[in-house]
């Protein structure tokens, strides 16, 4: 069996930057990325906290310690500078894989720079 997990979040977020005129994706601080295993052009899930929109795209990196979000094309439109998000990274994994998963829940200050991380071993859940 195969279930779809989230493997890492990114908690709240504040949007840096919103380019229309970009071909598409998430730009995100590298440091925020590695902290939540994220690989460049890994597929995740955002969601504006203001609005409720919800867009699925791919991350690239941002210079680490940067504090960059950046919201690229169409989800422009969505989500705009100062807008706090939830950045979710999500996996689909076999049973097997689920008792191995350690999930880290990154949180962030208003620049953001990691303020604390929680890790979740799934299986002891």
């Amino acid at each position: 069996m195969f279930r779809e997990i989230c493997k890492g979040k990114i908690h709240r977020a504040t949007v840096t930057e919103a380019r229309l005129d970009y071909v598409g994706s998430i730009t995100i601080d590298r440091a925020l990325m590695d902290a939540v295993n994220l690989r460049p052009y890994e597929m995740v899930q955002v969601t504006n906290v203001a609005n409720a929109a919800l867009w699925r795209t791919y991350a690239i990196p941002a210079e680490a310690g940067s504090g960059t979000i950046c919201l690229n094309g169409p989800p422009a439109r969505l989500f705009q500078p100062t807008d706090l998000v939830i950045i979710l990274s999500l996996a689909t994994v076999t049973d097997e894989e689920y008792e191995q998963t350690t999930a880290n829940v990154v949180h962030v200050d208003e620049k953001n720079q990691i303020s604390r991380i929680e890790s979740h071993r799934l299986w002891e859940l």
